[in-house]
């Protein structure tokens, strides 16, 4: 669900093409002709990349580069129609994924496990995004946990952990223990120490959170996590991919990976920073027991023998193929450079607010740069913002939004612009136009019971709408 603001209605409006094109409820008597769909196809895509590509808009779009983009596609449909699940016509697909599982695992620093186990490797597989490498290592940690005798599996976390982690404890019968951070917003690490018990399977940090770019202090969660025999999932699905070179262009990034010999797992998503098209990601783990437990396989079935490694079933072999394009082409030396450019974006973003008195920005930052005030309304400033075709994401608790820096702000002048806009937006929270700022009537009911109930079927209603006709 999108936290954009700026569109006719508190979730935006849903159809704005009712009144342009046609919308089938059955499936059309004759089919149409190719160019015909693909003109109306082509102008509907270059409404929607208008938004996007003068870089103004939070995260989404990380690398946006249209030509990278058609160069990914023109792989993507060698492969498209290919099904993963069937090796045996299409071996390019263990090529793919098994080089995509070792360069991520290298990225990481894979090779640090054997030197504390011998016997340890670090293995994965593809998913189809981070909420999926999540899902499937929770299945890993509930029935490692099986195995020990745990029957009532917990996992404790921050409560700025991704909302991936409380879908997939709902799913799976695991009770996630969500624990508040400190005052830097990291994982308070005495609080979740305080919450382990017999029936702790795992523990979780990101690297960074979602809502802050923070990264929680891993290095003590590792202690933790060798302490009492138990897990370690490190949440990469964000910064995996930007943080390794942001460490080695200098900046001061604490170790997050297979470096620390408590991590047993890690979700890195190849379609954010990795510059591959949606969507793929890597789960990694840190020996091939653990990652068994992820797979399923049924040896009586009358149509035959079905395994897979995941909760998929057939897989295009395109996203895979596009994904390891991605990651070859640009190389090494393209990722340290389009990092250097992120962060030269960032660097000029994060000094400007600090020239800004109003506003404070939340927790040590990287990439993500979140923002709140104690001295004007913050929605108020996201409204302005949005009214200047900025698409920012909404953060409350404490109230503030965030902007995910990508290469789209790497552009000349688009941190810059940023900033003045900003520093406008202040000076209109100080007198607005309205009393109630357009996105604070959504997050802010969120501070009872019954506002988060209302809340939650406002969000509801909208998934709902998603899936409607105009």
């Amino acid at each position: 669900m999108s936290n954009d603001n700026s569109s006719a209605g508190p979730l935006g409006d849903l159809h704005p093409y009712k009144e342009r094109f046609h919308a089938f409820a059955q499936i059309p008597e004759r089919g149409r002709g190719f160019e015909e769909v693909y003109e109306e196809l082509k102008t509907i895509a270059k409404m929607e990349n208008s938004k996007w590509t003068e870089g103004q808009v939070s995260g989404t779009y990380y690398h946006g580069g249209l030509e990278h983009y058609d160069e990914l596609n023109r792989i993507f449909g060698l492969f498209s129609y290919v099904n993963l699940l069937q090796r045996d016509l299409c071996p390019s697909g263990t090529k793919f994924e098994s080089e995509i599982i070792a360069m991520t695992s290298k990225m990481l620093h894979g090779e640090e496990v054997k030197k504390l186990n011998s016997l340890d490797e670090v293995c994965g597989s593809i998913t189809s995004g981070g909420t999926e490498s999540i899902l499937n290592a929770l299945l890993v940690y509930r029935e490692w946990g099986r195995e020990k005798g745990i029957h009532q599996p917990e996992i404790i976390a921050p409560s700025t952990i991704h909302p991936a982690f409380l879908k997939g404890a709902h799913y799976l019968g695991i009770n996630l223990i969500r624990v508040q951070v400190n005052l830097d917003f990291e994982a308070d690490v005495r609080e979740i120490q305080a919450k382990i018990t017999p029936n702790t399977v795992a523990l979780a940090g990101s690297a960074g959170n979602y809502p802050h770019g923070v990264i929680d202090p891993l290095e003590k969660l590792s202690g933790l996590a060798i302490d009492h025999q138990i897990g370690l999932h490190v949440d990469g699905c964000l910064g995996g991919f930007l943080l390794p070179w942001i460490e080695k262009l200098g900046y001061d990034i604490p170790i997050f990976d297979f470096r620390l010999p408590g991590v047993t797992s890690m979700s890195c998503d190849t379609h954010k920073y990795g510059y591959a098209l949606k969507g793929t990601s890597v789960v990694l783990y840190r020996n091939q027991k653990l990652r068994r437990f992820q797979y399923f396989s049924v040896s009586d079935w009358a149509g035959g023998l079905y395994a897979s490694p995941t909760f998929q079933g057939s897989r295009s072999a395109g996203l895979s193929a596009a994904t390891w394009a991605a990651m070859v082409t640009t190389g090494e030396e393209g990722y340290l450079r389009d990092a250097k450019a992120i962060m030269a974006a960032a660097d000029k973003i994060r000094s400007g607010i600090t020239q800004i008195p109003e506003l404070r920005i939340i927790g040590k930052s990287t990439f993500v740069i979140a923002v709140t005030s104690e001295v004007v309304d913050i929605y108020h400033v996201n409204d302005y913002l949005a009214n200047k075709g900025w698409r920012m994401n909404g953060c409350q608790n404490p109230p503030g939004f965030h902007f995910c820096v990508t290469l789209r702000q790497a552009l000349p002048g688009v941190a810059e612009k940023f900033v003045e806009d900003l520093r406008k937006g202040v000076e209109y929270a100080k007198n607005p136009s309205q009393p109630m700022p357009a996105s604070g009537a959504i997050y802010g009911i969120a501070g009872s019971l019954e506002g988060q109930a209302m809340l939650n079927e406002l969000i509801l209603a909208w998934l709902d709408a998603t899936y409607s006709l105009p």
